[in-house]
């Protein structure tokens, strides 16, 4: 039997060599499907692991709070943290208060938005104008390439510090410390630029390295007092008792707020669950819509072996008349199959790795490749030749020794 088995392994594999054109064209659907379902995968895993690792770095304990509340089904906020400015309406000064005075809360920093257009040695307006601060880089983790960060006693005064890209947006010198640029109307002098923020692609994170910093006072006197609020980064006294002030916060601006619940108060690891359940059902939606190049490569398979099995009509006949039974006729064909969606199947795992690769060297992605999608990804190439090889291979085991020889 295993020497059977052997002698149809060897020729699954000849007939793979014997027509490779052919043979290249039948493999691509499963090619493709294999590369696509890997791929997509492993970037969405390699998002997952960059969002843990941003949280990580960030810290647990930091607590983010946000205007409007966004409910699934479980009726749980979930928001993902620093997210971009599409959130419906704006937190108040009284809620930076509220925030900053609460029980249990060590510091905290507002951000806010200023629209307009910077100009220092160039026009710069691809970033944002954010008010906040000193605790800021403290809340984010977040060390300075060059300078300093601005302070309580910069309160009132035009200071700014750059996002790494907004430096080289506004100025032409690598070291702008004491540059001054323009902003609605107003000359302000940079005090320093943070080194590059970490950015997770497919992430609603808003974008530091393209971002401005002045002190929240300045902005809202430059706005007259109407730059939205759109988040507030607080962290707790004790790390262990997160959750608590999470519900205290929650309680006072709710009472601050005259009872309305239209904000969300959510800590580091409920932002990484609703993080992760995005890019999990986003992963599967595609890799579901890419897993059908499977189905239409085991189709492509079915068709090729039919015309195999046309083809070798009277080998089949000549092998019955030597006394090959059908069982042994069907597992020729199925192994022929196997090998061929097998074959496949490789190639698309090698194919991405080597997407990995340059994905890792030409973007922000982090794919990470897991040995478990791996192993699945081999064991469906390998179905799908058994499935869709079935039908060709029943076909040739059920023809008379008599007409198969009859057939030319």
């Amino acid at each position: 039997m295993k020497s059977l088995t052997r002698g149809h392994l060897k020729a699954g594999l000849g007939s793979v060599r014997g027509a490779k054109i052919r043979n290249f064209w039948t493999m691509l659907g499963v090619i493709i499907g294999v590369t696509s379902v890997i791929t997509i995968v492993s970037i969405g895993e390699g998002v997952k692991q960059q969002i843990s690792g941003q949280v990580h770095r960030m810290g647990k304990d930091l607590i983010s709070i946000q205007p409007a509340q966004l409910n699934t089904g479980s009726g749980e906020s979930k928001v993902s943290l620093l997210s971009g400015l599409n959130i419906a309406g704006s937190l108040s000064a009284k809620d930076v208060n509220v925030v900053n005075n609460a029980r249990g809360v060590d510091y905290s920093a507002p951000l806010s938005a200023v629209g307009g257009i910077a100009k220092g040695d160039k026009s710069y307006n691809q970033g944002l104008v954010m008010g906040t601060t000193g605790s800021l880089p403290s809340l984010l983790n977040q060390s300075l390439r060059y300078g300093g960060f601005f302070n309580d006693q910069d309160e009132g005064r035009y200071v700014a510090v750059l996002g790494a890209q907004a430096s080289k947006g506004l100025f032409d010198n690598d070291i702008p410390l004491g540059n001054t640029f323009t902003f609605r109307g107003q000359t302000f002098i940079v005090r320093g630029v943070f080194n590059e923020f970490n950015v997770t692609p497919l992430s609603e994170q808003t974008d530091f390295n393209n971002a401005i910093f002045i002190p929240y006072d300045v902005s809202q006197t430059l706005s007259n007092d109407t730059a939205p609020t759109y988040q507030i980064l607080a962290r707790p006294t004790d790390p262990k008792n997160t959750s608590q002030v999470v519900a205290t916060l929650k309680t006072q601006l709710a009472k601050a707020r005259g009872g309305n619940n239209d904000f969300s108060v959510l800590a580091q690891n409920q932002n990484l669950i609703g993080s992760n359940e995005v890019v999990d059902l986003l992963t599967r939606l595609i890799a579901g819509v890419a897993a059908i190049s499977l189905l239409v490569g085991g189709i492509g398979i079915m068709n090729v072996m039919l015309v195999s099995v046309a083809e070798r009509m009277h080998e089949i006949g000549i092998r019955k008349a030597v006394g090959a039974t059908n069982s042994q006729i069907l597992s020729q064909f199925v192994i022929e199959a196997s090998v061929l969606s097998l074959s496949g199947g490789l190639i698309g795992i090698a194919l991405s790795f080597l997407i990995e690769l340059l994905l890792r060297a030409f973007t922000d992605l982090q794919p990470v490749i897991t040995w478990q999608v791996v192993v699945v990804a081999t064991g469906v190439s390998l179905l799908v030749g058994i499935v869709f090889g079935s039908v060709p291979a029943l076909k040739a085991a059920r023809k008379p020794p008599i007409e198969a020889l009859r057939s030319e």
